[in-house]
C-alpha cells in the first residue's frame, strides 16, 4: 500500500506545470462555492463560517460541506391523511385558551397541529421510571404501538423494549418501530429478527446508504421520542431507549426527563408519527385511514400542543415558539438544557427577560458529553450573569433535560436542546403545556436540580489558558455545532 501511495504521488508531481493547474481550479471554485454557499440563505454569520473555512480547505472543503452541510428536504405533507384521520376539524374541536391565543396561532402556523388537550400529563424522572410507565403502558396495548427515537441500543433496556414489543406483536398488536439510522446504529438484524418473526416492523430514519451524486442525510437526525399506544396514551421527552439513561442500571446514567399523557393531543402525536413512518418510505398513507388509529378522547383540563421542527421547514417551530414564550413572560423564565448554544434571538429575550427585573434561571450540566458544546455554553455565562441570569452547573450525573418554564403554567418539554443542532438539522418534537398544577410540579423538579448544583458566578477564576481561550474558540464554532 505505501508502493501504490508513493506511486501515485510521482504521477501527480510528475505533471507539468500542476501548481498553476490546481491555483486555476482553486480560482474557479471560490465563485462557485461562495454562490451555493450563499443561496442556501442561512445566518450571515453561519454562511460566513462556511465560506472561509471551505475557502481554506480547498477540494476537501468542499467534500465535508457536501456529507454535512446545511441541506433543505421537500417533504410531503399528509393533508389527505390528515383529513380521512378526522384533523380536519381538529383546531375547532381544541380551540386555544384566551391567554394562549398568540403562542397557539404561532405554534399552530409553524407546525401545522392545533391547539388541543390532555386530561392527563405525568412527569416521569430518569430513565427506570420511564421504562416502568412505558413498558406497563405496552403490556395493556391491544391495537397498535407506535414508537419512534433517536438511540435504541441492543443493550439490556433495549433488550427489554424489543422483546415486550415482540410479546404484543404475537399476541396480534400492530407494532411500528422507527429508529434512526445514525443514532441506533449499534442495532443489527438479529436483534430485531426476533420482533420482524412475531409479525412487528421497524423502520430506519435516513438511512446511511451511499448513493452516487446524491447528497447524504449525514447530519439530520430524527432526535424525537415519540410513543403512541392505541391512540390513547402517549409518551414524549428526552429519554432514549439505553442503559445510559437508566439509573439502576449505571450510576452516571443520565439524569432526564419524560412525560406521560393522555387525552386529545395524543392524535397530534399520532399525526407525527405516521407523517415520520411514511416520509421514511415504511407504507402508503391510506395504511392509517382506520379509525382504530384516531379514537375520540375527552376535552381535558390541560391546555397541550405539539411542537415538531424540522430541515423540512425554515420557521424553527420550537425555536421561534420558547423565544416568544419568552418574551411573553411576566415573572420568571426557567430553562435546562444538556447544550446551550443560543442563537442572537434566544440570547437577546433570555437577557431582555433578565434586564426587564424577571427571574430567569439557566440550568446547564456542569460538563456534557460534548467538550465543545461544553466551551461554547461556558462562552455566553458572562453575558448572561452581568445581564441578571442565574446560571447553574448540575453534576456529577450529566444533565439531559430539556424543559423551558415560564411564570406559573406554561411549560414546555421534549427532545429539543437549546441549540443551532436542535433548531435547524434535527427532527425534534416538544409539548407545549399551559396548566398551573402540572408546570408548577415541573417547576418544583427545576428547583430541586439547582439545589443539587453549583451556582456560576461572575467573579469565577477565568484563566486565559485553560478557560478564556478555549472557549471563545470554541464560540467560533457555535453556527455549526
Amino acid at each position: 500500500m505505501p508502493d501504490l501511495i508513493q506511486a501515485a504521488w510521482q504521477a501527480v508531481s510528475s505533471v507539468p506545470n500542476l501548481g498553476l493547474y490546481l491555483a486555476v481550479a482553486w480560482l474557479l471554485y471560490i465563485p462557485w462555492l461562495v454562490a451555493w454557499v450563499v443561496l442556501q440563505k442561512r445566518e450571515p454569520v453561519a454562511t460566513l463560517s462556511w465560506v472561509l473555512s471551505l475557502a481554506l480547505l480547498p477540494y476537501i472543503g468542499f467534500l465535508v460541506y457536501f456529507l454535512l452541510g446545511p441541506q433543505r428536504i421537500k417533504r410531503q405533507r399528509l393533508r389527505r391523511g390528515r383529513s380521512r384521520s378526522g384533523m380536519g376539524h381538529y383546531s375547532a374541536i381544541c380551540p386555544a385558551d384566551d391567554s394562549a391565543v398568540e403562542l397557539a396561532r404561532v405554534a399552530q402556523s409553524t407546525t401545522g397541529l392545533p391547539p388541543s388537550t390532555a386530561t392527563r400529563a405525568d412527569w416521569l424522572v430518569d430513565g427506570h421510571a420511564t421504562y416502568t410507565a412505558l413498558l406497563e403502558a405496552i403490556s395493556r396495548a391491544r391495537h397498535h404501538i407506535h414508537l419512534e427515537y433517536y438511540i435504541c441500543r441492543p443493550d439490556r433496556t433495549g433488550g427489554r423494549l424489543l422483546e415486550a414489543l415482540a410479546e404484543r406483536a404475537r399476541a396480534g398488536v400492530e407494532v411500528r418501530l422507527l429508529l434512526d439510522a445514525v443514532g441506533s446504529g449499534p442495532l443489527r438484524e438479529r436483534h430485531l429478527r426476533p420482533l420482524v418473526e412475531a409479525g412487528g416492523q421497524f423502520c430506519w430514519f435516513h438511512p446511511t446508504k451511499f448513493r452516487p451524486f446524491t447528497r447524504p442525510w449525514l447530519n439530520m437526525r430524527n432526535h424525537r421520542k415519540i410513543v403512541v399506544i392505541d391512540g390513547a396514551v402517549g409518551f414524549i421527552g428526552g429519554i432514549n431507549i439505553t442503559d445510559d439513561h437508566d439509573e439502576t442500571v449505571r450510576d452516571r446514567a443520565f439524569r432526564d426527563l419524560h412525560m406521560r399523557v393522555e387525552g386529545e393531543v395524543v392524535r397530534s402525536m399520532q399525526l407525527a408519527f405516521v407523517e415520520d413512518w411514511i416520509y421514511a418510505d415504511c407504507t402508503e398513507p391510506t395504511r392509517f385511514g382506520d379509525p382504530a388509529y384516531w379514537p375520540e378522547a375527552p376535552r381535558g383540563r390541560i391546555f397541550a400542543q405539539l411542537l415538531v421542527s424540522g430541515p423540512d421547514s425554515s420557521w424553527e417551530a420550537i425555536h421561534r415558539l420558547q423565544v416568544a414564550a419568552i418574551h411573553e413572560a411576566r415573572r420568571r423564565v426557567w430553562l435546562a438544557t444538556p447544550y446551550f448554544v443560543p442563537g442572537e434571538a434566544a440570547r437577546m429575550a433570555l437577557t431582555s427577560a433578565a434586564l426587564g427585573g424577571l427571574d430567569v434561571r439557566l440550568l446547564v450540566p456542569r460538563r456534557c458529553d460534548s467538550l465543545l458544546v461544553t466551551l461554547a455554553a461556558r462562552s455566553y455565562f458572562d453575558e448572561l450573569l452581568k445581564a441578571g441570569v442565574k446560571v447553574y452547573e448540575y453534576g456529577p450525573r450529566m444533565l439531559h433535560t430539556k424543559a423551558l418554564v415560564t411564570d406559573d403554567d406554561l411549560c414546555v418539554v421534549g427532545s429539543a436542546n437549546f441549540d443551532h443542532r436542535s433548531f435547524r438539522l434535527n427532527f425534534e418534537a416538544s409539548m407545549m403545556l399551559r396548566d398551573r398544577q402540572t408546570c408548577e410540579a415541573l417547576a418544583q423538579l427545576l428547583e430541586g436540580e439547582m439545589e443539587q448544583s453549583t451556582r456560576v458566578r461572575l467573579d469565577r477564576p477565568m484563566g486565559l489558558w485553560r478557560h478564556r481561550l478555549p472557549e471563545a474558540f470554541a464560540r467560533l464554532l457555535s453556527p455549526v455545532l
